[in-house]
């Protein structure tokens, strides 16, 4: 399918987050570091939680028994709570620490599992479909939606549901870009914006809206601090500073969130 305006306008958008050269050269670690540990902390938050509309989306379309696909897993926090009714989980994601610790949680609830280790859609081509494909938090990672979600679909036999920020997931940290290293920061793309593509793409797509707050209280502290650190490029002599915003954040504001979901067509 060829790019139209609104995919045009979504991968320009995501363009500008990228970090600066001189700021990456100088960058303890990665920025694309990702705690595993921290993940499965958020799956289990995710298991005592009230249904939020994404999992409820996923519920309504759901058969007993049936198989849940989730792509970019982490934890398992949009795959695991679908158990039951779902009676197995096929976990897609392109880190072997991730997929690790989906495994180790499925295996503690005895549920049934599997995993893929792979970029999407690349690995599409070895994945089965499944009754049900969720994807929590990975959009604002994926600079060519249309092939992407087009995999999705084609995953599908009833039904696709993702979650996403409103904005960009590291939006809030701007006030820290400019304080840490004197950096704008974007504020485009949103999720209407994804919506948009999807709408574009011929897809007949629900949007709801719901809040929750920017950070779970129940995170390692440690381990957000060392997330933000490395993705902010900068050493531990920084931490105080990470540390005093996440005290501001936690306490802000709640967070706006969307569940975006249509028709599969496997």
């Amino acid at each position: 399918m060829a790019e139209g305006r609104a995919a045009e306008r979504w991968r320009l958008a995501l363009g500008e987050w990228g970090i600066p050269q001189d700021i990456l050269d100088k960058a303890p670690r990665s920025p694309w570091h990702y705690p595993p540990k921290l993940f499965a902390q958020r799956a289990e938050q995710a298991l005592e939680e009230e249904a939020r509309p994404s999992r409820q989306k996923a519920l309504e379309a759901l058969p007993a028994g049936g198989t849940v696909l989730d792509v970019g897993v982490g934890g398992g926090a949009a795959s695991l709570p679908l158990v039951p009714p779902a009676g197995l989980v096929i976990g897609v994601d392109s880190g072997a620490g991730m997929l690790e610790v989906f495994a180790e949680a499925a295996e503690r609830r005895g549920v049934a599992h599997e995993e893929v280790e792979g970029d999407w859609p690349a690995v599409a081509g070895v994945v089965p479909p499944a009754d049900v494909v969720v994807c929590n938090h990975v959009f604002y990672n994926v600079a060519d939606l249309v092939p992407f979600a087009t995999a999705l679909t084609d995953h599908a036999r009833h039904r696709v549901v993702v979650e996403l920020s409103g904005d960009h997931p590291t939006s809030n940290l701007n006030p820290l870009w400019r304080a840490l290293h004197g950096l704008e920061r974007p504020t485009a793309p949103l999720a209407e914006d994804a919506a948009a593509v999807l709408t574009e793409m011929g897809l007949d797509v629900g949007f709801e809206e719901f809040e929750r707050p920017w950070h779970g209280r129940d995170d390692d502290r440690a381990e957000l601090v060392a997330m933000l650190r490395c993705r902010l490029c900068v050493g531990p002599e920084r931490d105080a500073e990470i540390e005093s915003f996440l005290d501001t954040v936690i306490e802000a504001p709640m967070r706006r969130l969307v569940t975006l979901w249509w028709d599969g067509s496997a």
